[in-house]
């Protein structure tokens, strides 16, 4: 998943706008920021298949020490621990934000989430590589549902994130099954293969959950400025 993963985190930012954007936002990419470092550095390891669909083009043959059970719960308490001196409510947001990427990965994923690094026990419902295109289409109808209601959820309190919901709309259009960087970074060659997948992963990520939390922020800026604006007469009588 990837689109998916950044509008769950302006859902959940909208349910608790009291809490830094970024705990959510970013906090929902968290894992995938430390499986493309660890790609990079070869803790991962992965192998180009273009016939691993809709827009991955590789097979995750190794990813436990990210994206196992076990190591999901460990990074989303450290997640959780960067916003423990914003109280207690920030922290759980973060740790929610972080393990709901594994929990939604969990459809998707062809059987590569370990129990726990090593592990046998391995889980996914598979649904890149049965549906395939589809499974596009389901990630981009499921992003849909979450921006939607973060809208109306934002809405309500003034404040408007058309310009986050229009990035994750070229999010999701980007990553397509036809305009997917990954499809040619997957015929790199060895080492460039997975170094470019590992970069691609981390700044794919990185860069729009950074333009997204600004730009969260200062929609929520203009709703705060626009609220404490003095009214004309004419506004005035209005009321």
């Amino acid at each position: 998943m990837y689109v998916g993963h950044f509008a769950l985190g302006l859902l959940i930012t909208s349910v608790a706008p009291s809490v830094p954007a970024s705990a959510a936002i970013i906090g929902s990419t968290w894992l995938d920021l430390i499986n493309g470092l660890s790609t990079m550095a070869g803790i991962n390891t992965v192998a180009p298949n273009l016939s691993a669909g809709p827009f991955l083009f590789f097979d995750l043959v190794f990813i436990d020490w990210d994206h196992s059970l076990a190591m999901a719960l460990v990074l989303s308490v450290v997640w959780a621990f960067f916003y423990s001196g914003r109280g207690a409510k920030a922290a759980a947001v973060a740790f929610v934000a972080s393990f709901a990427h594994w929990l939604c990965d969990l459809p998707f994923h062809n059987l590569d989430l370990a129990a726990y690094p090593y592990s046998a026990a391995h889980y996914g419902w598979g649904w890149w590589g049965r549906f395939l295109t589809y499974a596009w289409l389901l990630e981009g109808a499921f992003s849909a549902v979450c921006v939607a209601a973060a809208y109306v959820l934002f809405a309500r309190r003034g404040v408007d994130i058309s310009r986050p919901a229009v990035v994750c709309a070229i999010l999701f259009l980007n990553l397509s099954p036809w305009t997917s960087p990954m499809y040619y970074i997957a015929q790199a060659g060895h080492p460039a293969d997975y170094l470019l997948h590992g970069a691609g992963v981390t700044l794919g990520f990185a860069i729009p959950g950074y333009i997204i939390v600004n730009m969260v922020n200062n929609a929520e800026d203009r709703a705060v400025r626009k609220d404490s604006a003095p009214k004309s007469p004419r506004a005035l009588k209005r009321e």
